[in-house]
């Protein structure tokens, strides 16, 4: 536990004053302008005196026990141990709260940032999961938040590749409660693979303001972002505007024009943002020509037979089902044959209702 006396106290402040806050920040142009404030002045937005006293009062033993009791590790900003990429934030998080492995927020080797929709697509989600599952095969971190959709999609791809390097997930809550309660199987693999991670104290449940305070963090902590999937008005947005306020490689998966959850990402690329098709152009945003080593040489090219290829052609049509794709009962045995196939090479999947979708596996 290497926290310090300063940085606990400032951490207390910060979620006395989590009411407060959620009505400070929309006042604010930028939110980085409401964290960035020294002590006196948030204290000033408490009319009560009730959190100066208790900001007076505070006992860094009694933090420190309670950060024990959930079985987390506090690294403040004052230590070695604290990560240097989050620094160059106008207002780094005092104490990182950590569930999990420190080591992982520390890591050789440069991550990316995956976000996107809460309620994201099927394309979507396949595209976060074979992300999340390139990236770390090729022995770059993932960072995301967790959040249903795009972000857990990222988490899902990550961990299933084997060994390191650690995924990060960075919670708007307390690092000891899992959020959404939905994510909590996701929660336990992700602390005992890598690290789950807050700014704020356990037990503590988030405002509003909190979610844009931890977009804020999972910029910091990643040299690139990659916004999946996002409408007008996503909030996985403003991690893209984080990135790029830090002066790092924000990008963007393309999306149908007619789909509203392609929106966002789609203005992000005609604004400029790097345009991402596949986890080589992930890699190339944080040019980690080591990462590529270890991830070994491509699988030769197996050019697929025509049948197979009409037949993916079909999925990625929209052609998902048995009945659309195989045109009469003698064609079915066929059919289903094809398709095992192209699961075996990775190139489809059974999804929801038996439809089969287009993975982000490489074409052969």
């Amino acid at each position: 536990m290497s926290a310090c006396d300063a940085c606990l106290r400032r951490t207390a402040l910060v979620a006395a004053l989590a009411a407060q806050l959620d009505v400070e920040w929309r006042r604010r142009s930028a939110p980085s302008g409401v964290l960035s404030l020294p002590d006196d002045a948030l204290l000033r937005l408490d009319p009560t005196g009730r959190v100066p006293r208790g900001h007076a009062g505070f006992d860094a033993g009694r933090a420190r026990e309670a950060i024990r009791r959930a079985g987390l590790t506090a690294v403040c900003r004052c230590d070695a141990a604290y990560p240097a990429p989050l620094r160059e934030l106008a207002d780094p998080p005092a104490v990182l709260h950590v569930a999990g492995s420190v080591a992982a927020l520390t890591a050789e080797d440069e991550g990316v940032a995956i976000v996107g929709a809460r309620r994201g697509t099927p394309y979507g989600i396949e595209v976060a999961r074979g992300l999340g599952r390139g990236l770390a095969t090729a022995g770059v971190p993932v960072v995301s938040g967790l959040a249903l959709g795009v972000d857990s999609a990222a988490h899902v791809g990550a961990l299933s590749a084997q060994g390191p390097p650690r995924p990060v997930a960075v919670l708007a809550g307390g690092a000891d409660l899992p959020y959404p309660a939905s994510r909590r199987r996701l929660y336990r693999e992700l602390v005992e693979r890598g690290a789950v991670v807050s700014e704020l104290p356990p037990g503590f449940t988030p405002y509003r303001w909190c979610f844009v305070a931890r977009n804020r963090t999972i910029a910091g902590l990643a040299a690139a972002t990659v916004v999946v999937e996002a409408t007008e008005r996503s909030g996985s947005l403003t991690t893209a505007d984080f990135a790029a306020q830090l002066g790092r490689p924000v990008a963007a998966v393309p999306g149908p024009v007619t789909s509203r959850f392609s929106s966002g990402t789609n203005g992000l690329l005609a604004a400029g943002a790097a345009i991402v098709r596949d986890v080589h152009d992930a890699l190339d945003l944080v040019a980690a020509p080591a990462a590529a080593e270890r991830s070994g040489p491509p699988a030769p090219a197996i050019p697929l037979e025509p049948r197979l290829r009409r037949l993916l052609d079909a999925i990625e049509r929209g052609g998902g089902s048995l009945a659309e794709l195989a045109t009469d009962p003698e064609a079915t045995k066929q059919v289903l044959a094809d398709l095992t196939d192209l699961e075996l090479r990775g190139l489809v999947r059974r999804g929801f209702g038996g439809r089969y979708v287009r993975t982000a596996g490489e074409p052969w």
